[in-house]
């Protein structure tokens, strides 16, 4: 069993507020002089504190970023009084967010931190996303020392509000962390102080206002434009350099031109093309790259005014914060449930032209759950239940499938976009959509939101084991954890009670034990655990130590169990292996037949 959490590998509104990495250096500081001698003794230790006051607060990171009052008093109004900070030279600073306030009269409340977190290549960004029993909101937990997210002033104990300007507040958990996966090297959070959170969340402020405030009335998302070049007015577009800013460039559009159509308009900022940041690039060698564009190109560009919120804040614009109505090839997550012949494809493990290997989907019956999805032969699979794929084998990605019981969920993409998106530096699961209907779904079926058809295959199994008059056997199984862990995951529903083993790896004790992907949690060492949340079962799983014993049934067993009311325990399985091996024992062996 590993913990489930996810690795991912302020006073005033009309004020200066933390949002950078940048350290006041000493040279910065303005010292000041020592008074003079004919002073008297008392106005000397005033400067004394004074002096002691700047010179201890000028290590703290000074991270600003302006907010409008009244665009914070629009969202939170008066629920507040400001409340002065006073300085106490024995305790010293301990505020790692100081705010330097314009204007003590307007409305001082809990401003979001923006921490921008960039990693190297197979490093995560240190910190893991977490759900605790008890309280609300993402939880920011075990903050690497010197990691990119203790270095962006990220903090434990922090709710996490935005993933690259995106509000996951409201999302559930697994969404929110898979957001995080996806981003590239690259992650911009936005997020409150535990206290602060707690606060807003009793007083019943609206987060998602509070956010969009803090970006400023006039923000816009930046545009991933892909633009297709005509035949006759080619891309529809020309670049020239802002006068007076060094490394900055603006757009020109055709009315009614392949750039105008993919989403540009006259006066955007150009922030990156075909992959390279713009400002890194001179106004020769972007023409150049537009010269050779011979059939489509890739931009991102902002508005002005929304540009200069980004500058504000101090923060880079990055394709994953981005709007992408135009952006080809994108991924699809369908959901489907096992048929009488399974799903209905081939799944393969296929080189492709740049080298790499793939997982492909090939030979689709037809009239089967894979056609009915619109799932395409020679469609990329990129996940399996929200998870990717991509370092999997070939036999990992069978089992993964097999193991999801009656459904699963997948991601899947033309290989033109695989080479499209390659080329780009872009995940394409920033741009998937899901085709299992018109609401975005969490990437898990779970229990308590299964389709239709799976809700109707689970009656029909529950229905048969009524009939049969056959008790379900759950199954009791021993682990002994190994070098990286017990081998499996658990899975649970938000905010509700329940667990269940979500996945199984392959070859761990887990599966050694007989666990199976969807067994529902019973007993954790001879407790019951039907009605804990995920924390308290994880750290009764701890308490066992490298042992440890659970008691698990199959999802219609548990459904039955449900419905006839009937408790299974240890005990109660333990009595029935006994009666099974002495029925067993008492039994006439087969004989063997005699030789021809």
């Amino acid at each position: 069993m590993e913990d489930m959490t996810h690795p991912i590998n302020t006073t005033s509104c009309s004020s200066w507020a933390l949002a950078t990495n940048r350290h006041c250096s000493s040279t910065q500081m303005e010292m000041r002089k020592w008074p003079p001698k004919k002073k008297k003794k008392e106005e000397k230790k005033k400067w004394d504190r004074q002096s002691h006051y700047e010179t201890n607060s000028i290590h703290r990171p000074c991270l600003f970023q302006r907010i409008e009052g009244s665009a914070i008093n629009k969202v939170l109004g008066n629920a507040m009084e400001l409340t002065a900070f006073v300085f106490n030279p024995k305790e010293g600073v301990d505020n790692p967010a100081m705010v330097i306030s314009e204007d003590a009269g307007n409305f001082s409340g809990p401003l979001p931190r923006v921490c921008v977190l960039k990693r190297e290549e197979g490093q995560n960004f240190g910190f893991h996303l977490r759900l605790e029993k008890g309280r609300p909101g993402h939880i920011i937990r075990q903050v690497e020392l010197l990691g990119a997210a203790e270095k962006s002033g990220l903090r434990d104990g922090d709710r996490l509000l935005e993933v690259n300007e995106h509000f996951v507040d409201d999302i559930e958990h697994m969404e929110a962390a898979h957001r995080i996966q996806i981003s590239g090297p690259q992650l911009c959070l936005l997020v409150l102080r535990s206290d602060e959170y707690e606060q807003a969340v009793a007083q019943g402020w609206n987060l998602k206002e509070l956010c969009r405030a803090q970006r400023g009335e006039e923000w816009k998302p930046p545009r991933l434009c892909h633009i297709i070049r005509n035949h006759v007015s080619g891309l529809g577009f020309s670049i020239h350099p802002v006068e007076g800013e060094k490394g900055k460039f603006s757009v020109s559009t055709i009315t009614e031109g392949p750039a105008e159509k993919a989403g540009l308009r006259k006066g955007d900022r150009l922030i990156w093309i075909n992959g390279a940041m713009a400002s890194e690039l001179t106004h020769s060698a972007i023409n150049k790259m537009v010269k050779k564009c011979t059939d489509h190109m890739t931009v991102l560009v902002i508005d002005s005014n929304s540009e200069k919120s980004y500058i504000r804040r101090k923060m880079a614009i990055v394709p994953a914060m981005a709007d992408a109505p135009s952006m080809p090839y994108k991924p699809k997550r369908v959901h489907l449930v096992q048929g009488p012949d399974g799903y209905g494809f081939l799944l393969r493990h296929e080189n492709i032209s740049t080298g790499r290997k793939v997982h492909m989907v090939r030979e689709i019956d037809a009239g089967s759950p894979a056609e009915v999805a619109d799932i395409k032969d020679g469609e990329i699979l990129l996940e399996v239940n929200g998870e990717s794929v991509d370092h999997l084998s070939h036999e990992e990605v069978v089992s993964k499938i097999r193991n999801s019981g009656l459904q699963v969920s997948f991601t899947t993409m033309a290989l033109e976009g695989q080479n499209f998106y390659t080329k780009l530096g872009l995940s394409p699961l920033l741009f998937c959509e899901d085709h299992s209907s018109g609401e975005e779904q969490q990437e898990t079926p779970t229990p308590d939101e299964q389709s239709p058809e799976a809700l109707r295959l689970l009656e029909s199994l529950v229905e048969a084991q009524e009939e049969l008059e056959v008790e379900p056997r759950p199954r009791l199984c021993e682990l002994q954890r190994s070098p990286v862990g017990f081998g499996f995951h658990l899975g649970w529903v938000q905010q509700k009670p329940g667990t269940f083993i979500n996945q199984v790896a392959p070859g761990g004790p887990g599966e050694s034990s007989g666990l199976l992907q969807g067994d529902v949690l019973l007993e954790v060492n001879g407790q019951n655990v039907e009605d804990l949340c995920l924390e308290d079962v994880i750290l009764l799983m701890k308490k066992g130590g490298s042992s440890l014993s659970l008691l698990v049934i199959d999802r219609p067993g548990y459904e039955w169990m449900k419905k006839t009311r009937k408790p299974i325990t240890t005990e109660k399985e333990a009595k029935a292996s006994e009666e099974v091996q002495e029925h067993e024992s008492s039994s006439p062996t087969k004989q063997s037949a005699p030789d021809e």
